[in-house]
């Protein structure tokens, strides 16, 4: 069984978080995603995100292509987290485009283009912006 690794905040879950995860099923038979502790996101953008860890990992764990979450609290840990899983795969955002290629020597790396024109970031600016 092949098993895929992502990671993620994956706060205000939307279409692009939604399409990113099927497009990484699609590349075995097994999709764990560590979703980014509250802790690591306010070390990483100094703020929190909008839901809480709590959340994030049900609304993520809730979705039937997902195999199995966990809480990611250190970017440093991702090649533990990729030998606890057993993954095959790691995949990510073109966003983060070449980012993780260290990790090519304990699982292949891919980088998914991003769906295009939208992002948590830009729709929260969307409802900042109609207050």
């Amino acid at each position: 069984m092949k098993t895929i690794i992502t990671f993620g905040t994956y706060d205000l879950f939307h279409i692009g978080h939604l399409k990113l995860l099927k497009r990484a099923k699609a590349y075995g038979e097994r999709l764990v995603v560590g979703i980014s502790s509250d802790d690591l996101n306010y070390s990483k953008k100094s703020k929190l995100p909008v839901f809480n860890q709590k959340e994030r990992i049900e609304i993520v764990s809730s979705l039937s292509i997902v195999d199995e979450v966990f809480l990611e609290e250190s970017l440093e840990k991702k090649g533990d987290y990729i030998r606890i899983y057993g993954a095959d795969t790691l995949i990510m955002g073109d966003d983060w485009l070449g980012r993780f290629d260290e990790y090519r020597d304990l699982c292949d790396v891919i980088y998914l283009p991003r769906t295009p024109m939208i992002s948590t970031t830009s729709i929260i600016e969307v409802i900042k912006s109609n207050d």
